[in-house]
């Protein structure tokens, strides 16, 4: 029986042959879902910017403490070498929206990994903090090109049930490049003297950023363009096949449709830069700005940037501060990973509600741990408040931010938020130190608690909640409500709905040619099963007549045996037996059937021809030896004599009859 199954591949893998001579800008392929390996890839790839981020963040705190011994840095200076940069960061991130509208998202992030990649090289080959300075402020310029545009570039391409888990990514990344540096900056402090870490130490603890800079630059060179910027470009071919991947063939479709439609709508309303500071938008721009601060002035990056320097302060000694900075890094990433599986199921705002307010709370603890001196407060106290920011204020601003804007604004938008976050960023390095000098640790988390509270407040009552919402949906939550607008819009909406249409058709036109091509694919495929079919069965015909033909082979040689076994017996056994066989019995056991011995002679197959011959061979010496033994044996009858002999000769005559008439 032919296979079904084998039909059905073989009609699959054919199915637009007879159509793929027809242009079609959708494709005539079919692949009924995306690929989770390709699209967790893609996230994956340009998360490596937040490796990057993370790197940075506590690299320098590990070696701030051996430059001061080396270069006897003022507070000031201190704080300069560790913000520096950010200065570049606001630079980069300024810059990598409109880079990035012209040059592509991609292209964009691979100059980001190779400024960073330089500076970190550089930076481990400093001999003055000036020097140093310059080279990070080289790095900044990485750093915010990467960071600006890694989250923009997931958010584009990640399915919609699935775009903030994806977009985790980044600051999962980020908190694993915090964990391994506090680890390596610890095994380096550890294994190396004071003299060593002060001289070359703390060029390792630099140098080696050029490690994750090189493994994101080569990622990036594999991943495709974004695809929403890709149809922006008016390249919606290559758009569609990356859409294809990520979300299957019919999905892929309807969401080209719908960048289309918004991309056609945002050029018939003349969309320009400028719509971001009018009504609408300008409201997004401003949750844009607060969520960027608020992700740094939490403070949380107080702890990242001089945690070891808290933890010496405190009474940690002997690189156990490096120790205690790794456990925090830890707690960090765990919590991280717990809130990549919230964050599409709880929601975006109220994470960020609920860390916000536990932020408040742990930032008072460790406020009055500093009051009292408990060393093992504080330090439990900075890990619940480390856990709080990892779930919440860390990574879900950078996911939000991008998802609020619309496509043809979305880079700049995103790197005009990213500026005030690194600017923040910076602001938090520089006087973080001023402020522990001058308040202590007490009065500094007293501040970064009334700051969480702001936040809360501000989350509570100015951020949207955008999960499991298209980001065609969120922009149109920002259009203006006047007249003017609202006629422009439906004017807009009126000619993307007419293209709509006329996309559909095209989609049934095509739909309706690889229905054709399967007809006719299948009807191939028919014909071949029925010629398959039937020589199937002329095979299993020839199969039954040769099982036939060895059945009756068998049975002939069986036959044969018989009539030998007869024959033996009808003239040894006699010879052996005879004075036991005196009576009618022994007459009627020396005759042979000359009916058996006439339906052997029919049976006999020219394969058996040779023992036939041997049977004959056999009869003619049992004959001599009969005769031989007549002398011997007196007391047989005549009678006796003549009835054996009689029935030997019948059988020899028949065997040479056989034999004759087989090698005629």
């Amino acid at each position: 029986m032919f296979p079904v199954e084998r039909l059905r591949g073989r009609a699959m893998a054919g199915r637009f042959q007879a159509v793929s001579k027809h242009s079609n800008p959708l494709g005539n392929r079919v692949q009924p879902r995306g690929t989770g390996r390709y699209t967790f890839g893609l996230a994956l790839s340009a998360g490596l910017a937040g490796l990057l981020y993370g790197y940075d963040t506590v690299s320098i705190s590990g070696a701030i403490d051996f430059l001061q011994h080396r270069y006897h840095l003022s507070t000031m200076l201190q704080g300069l070498v560790i913000s520096s940069i950010m200065i570049g960061g606001v630079v980069g991130a300024a810059m990598a929206g409109f880079l990035s509208d012209r040059f592509g998202r991609r292209r964009i992030l691979l100059a980001g990994a190779a400024f960073f990649f330089v500076a970190a090289l550089w930076s481990a080959f400093t001999f003055s903090p000036f020097d140093l300075i310059i080279a990070r402020i080289v790095g900044g310029v990485g750093i915010g090109l990467a960071t600006a545009l890694a989250v923009t570039y997931i958010t584009e391409s990640a399915p919609t049930s699935i775009r903030g888990t994806l977009a985790f990514s980044f600051q999962l990344l980020a908190i694993c490049g915090i964990f391994l540096t506090n680890v390596i900056n610890y095994f380096i402090a550890e294994n190396g003297s004071l003299f060593w870490n002060v001289e070359w130490g703390w060029r390792w603890m630099l140098g080696l950023g050029a490690v994750p800079a090189a493994v994101f630059f080569i990622a990036m060179l594999v991943v495709p363009e974004s695809p929403r910027f890709l149809i922006q470009q008016g390249r919606e071919d290559e758009g569609f096949q990356v859409l294809e991947h990520i979300l299957g063939t019919t999905r892929a479709r309807e969401q080209v449709e719908v960048i289309h439609e918004s991309v056609v709508r945002e050029r018939e309303l003349n969309a320009s830069f400028l719509d971001l500071f009018r009504p609408g938008l300008r409201k997004a721009l401003g949750i844009g700005i607060f969520l960027a601060i608020g992700n740094q002035l939490v403070g949380m990056n107080a702890i990242s940037y001089y945690g070891p320097t808290m933890f010496k302060h405190l009474g940690f000694g002997d690189n156990t501060e490096f120790l205690a900075a790794s456990c925090v890094g830890g707690v960090e990433l765990v919590f991280t990973v717990i809130g990549m599986y919230l964050i599409d199921a709880v929601g975006r705002k109220r994470l960020m509600a609920i860390g916000s307010a536990l932020m408040a709370v742990f930032a008072l603890l460790i406020s009055y741990a500093y009051l009292i001196g408990d060393q093992t407060l504080t330090l439990v106290a900075v890990m619940l408040f480390t856990a709080s920011f990892a779930f919440s204020m860390g990574p879900i601003p950078w996911i939000m931010i991008p998802e609020l804007f619309p496509t043809f604004l979305r880079g700049r938008a995103t790197g005009i938020c990213t500026a005030f976050l690194l600017a923040t960023n910076w602001a938090i390095g520089q006087f973080t130190p001023l402020m522990f000098e001058r308040w202590g640790g007490r009065g500094t988390f007293f501040l970064f608690a009334i700051c969480n509270l702001i936040c809360l407040i501000g989350v509570i009552t100015l951020v949207p909640e955008t999960m499991d919402r298209m980001l065609e949906d969120i922009e149109y939550d920002w259009q203006p409500r006047t007249p003017m607008a609202s006629a422009r819009m439906a004017l807009a909406s009126a000619g993307a709905q007419i293209r709509w249409a006329e996309i559909t058709l095209a989609r049934v036109e095509n739909e309706r040619m690889q229905a054709m091509g399967v007809i006719e694919q299948a009807e191939r495929e028919r014909v071949r099963a029925h010629k398959q079919l039937f020589e199937l069965e002329n095979q299993a015909a020839a199969l039954a007549n040769a099982q036939e033909t060895a059945r009756l082979a068998e049975e002939e040689r069986w036959h044969a045996e018989r009539v030998a076994h007869t024959v033996n017996a009808s003239i040894v056994e006699p010879k052996l037996h005879h004075t036991t066989r005196r009576s009618d019995d022994d007459s009627s056991t020396m005759e042979v059937d000359e009916n058996m011995v006439d339906a052997a002679t029919i049976s006999i197959d020219v394969e058996r021809l040779a023992e036939a011959e041997a049977a004959l061979e056999i009869l003619r010496k049992a004959k001599e030896s009969s005769i031989s033994q007549e002398a011997d044996e007196p007391e047989q009858s005549a009678e006796d004599r003549a009835r054996e002999d009689q029935a030997i000769d019948t059988v020899l005559d028949f065997l040479d009859k056989l034999i004759v008439n087989k090698k005629q």
